[in-house]
């Protein structure tokens, strides 16, 4: 019999602008996700060595001798370097030292575990978030709308026809941002997502936090309640409480807490912070995240419905948030969507929200100047009205600097509205 190798084709991602532009002048560089979601890819196309920490026998000689091992032709690819959080201490010391740019790239899929001691690296090592695919990044469609632009001020034109339909953002979600998952069969994606989330809750938390779970049932629960409040601020409290219905013992806060901590540690976790902005004249505002996994998919997998039954409106939620599961995830899919295009612009996102809910706006795109965006998410292919109020508050209330004011929709055309609020399809917003 002969084997033939199959070759891998690599979809650049946006990180890899982001690194083009900062490996040139800084030496060392780390790139944090969960795992699956491209960090080893992107690294082997701009690295001479490859040191794959998850190999045992590369992972015992680095341990033995980190300094040694880092002694290679450079740049160099230090892959899953929480498994040896020492290389950490190692790769900062040879930053102080005066190593030239481009020396170090290192990739990991959780932060170290508790009690492995390593300098933060703070003014060393730069460290860069990386996320499942973006839309942009699915090479679905053209993107015709720049979030960049529209922080730049200025009310760019907007314009662009979307092909893709409810149906088609509804297999999104369901198609997963994870490169080598989004590309299999309907049957084998399935079973993929549902064994990355078993290992993921049992022997990824042995070995990357040395966490055993005594309950991972209630582990198990207590995500599948936190899925159920996807793009929502749901308390603590009610998620545990969707979790443990009826159980005579239900996990302490503190334990949930846990939960929380080490999902968080394995990037599975994504919330979304609340905007606090300083000596803006908005007052009131809530303090709490809106919770996202990390990837949509990951969502859905866990309350058990697909494409078909979200368009058919099946799903439970927690109150508080989007009427529908369709409606969550899509705003999921969006937040996903902005996060990435808003990271290449040097930007940060987050969410408003008022104390009473009286005001709510889905996205805050902020750049490293000032510059923001009101972004509003809407599961609808019309917009009137009342769908823009809060984005019209806030440019009224906002002392700062907001560059433009847009909303996300599922329709098929892309347009300024005559009050100025831009409609973007979310297939056409891009970076």
């Amino acid at each position: 019999m002969q084997w033939y190798r199959l070759e891998v084709v690599y979809f650049r991602r946006l990180i890899d602008d982001e690194l083009d532009a900062l490996m040139p002048e800084l030496p060392a560089i780390a790139v944090d996700g969960p795992k699956g979601v491209g960090k080893t890819a992107t690294g082997l196309q701009r690295v001479a060595t490859v040191l794959q920490l998850d190999d045992p026998v590369t992972l015992l000689l680095v341990r033995a001798d980190p300094v040694r091992a880092l002694d290679r032709t450079r740049p160099i690819l230090i892959d899953e370097w929480q498994r040896a959080p020492e290389v950490w201490d190692v790769v900062r010391r040879a930053v102080d030292s005066g190593v030239p740019a481009s020396s170090f790239l290192l990739t990991g899929s959780a932060t170290p575990a508790l009690g492995a001691t390593a300098h933060s690296g703070a003014g060393r090592i730069v460290s860069l978030r990386m996320r499942p695919m973006a839309l942009p990044e699915r090479g679905l469609v053209n993107p015709t709308v720049s979030l960049a632009a529209l922080l730049e001020g200025g009310r760019p034109r907007i314009g662009g026809d979307c092909p893709l339909t409810l149906a088609d953002y509804a297999h999104e979600i369901e198609a997963s941002g994870f490169p080598g998952i989004r590309l299999l069969s309907a049957r084998s994606r399935r079973a993929q997502l549902d064994s990355y989330l078993t290992r993921a809750l049992s022997r990824d938390l042995t070995d990357e936090q040395g966490v055993t779970v005594r309950r991972p049932d209630s582990l198990r629960a207590w995500i599948t309640a936190y899925a159920t409040a996807t793009s929502s601020t749901a308390t603590w409290e009610a998620i545990r409480a969707v979790a443990t219905p009826g159980d005579a013992d239900p996990p302490s806060k503190a334990t949930t807490i846990r939960y929380r901590d080490w999902l968080s540690a394995l990037w599975l976790l994504d919330p979304l912070p609340a905007w606090q902005p300083l000596g803006s004249g908005l007052k009131g505002l809530t303090k709490g995240p809106k919770h996202h996994l990390a990837d949509p998919a990951l969502s859905a997998r866990l309350m058990r419905v697909g494409a078909s039954a979200l368009l058919d409106g099946e799903g439970r939620l927690l109150p508080g948030g989007p009427s529908t599961a369709l409606g969550a995830l899509f705003e999921s899919l969006a937040t996903l969507t902005v996060r990435v295009c808003a990271q290449a612009a040097e930007a940060t996102t987050s969410h408003l929200r008022t104390d009473r809910g009286e005001h709510e706006i889905d996205l805050i795109v902020e750049r490293h100047d000032g510059r923001a965006v009101g972004i509003e998410v809407k599961l609808a292919a019309t917009i009137d009205d009342r769908d823009v109020r809060h984005l019209h508050w806030l440019k009224d209330h906002h002392r700062g600097r907001i560059s433009d004011l847009a909303i996300l929709t599922t329709g098929p055309h892309a347009y300024r509205r005559p009050d100025g609020i831009a409609v973007i399809p979310l297939g056409l917003f891009g970076p």
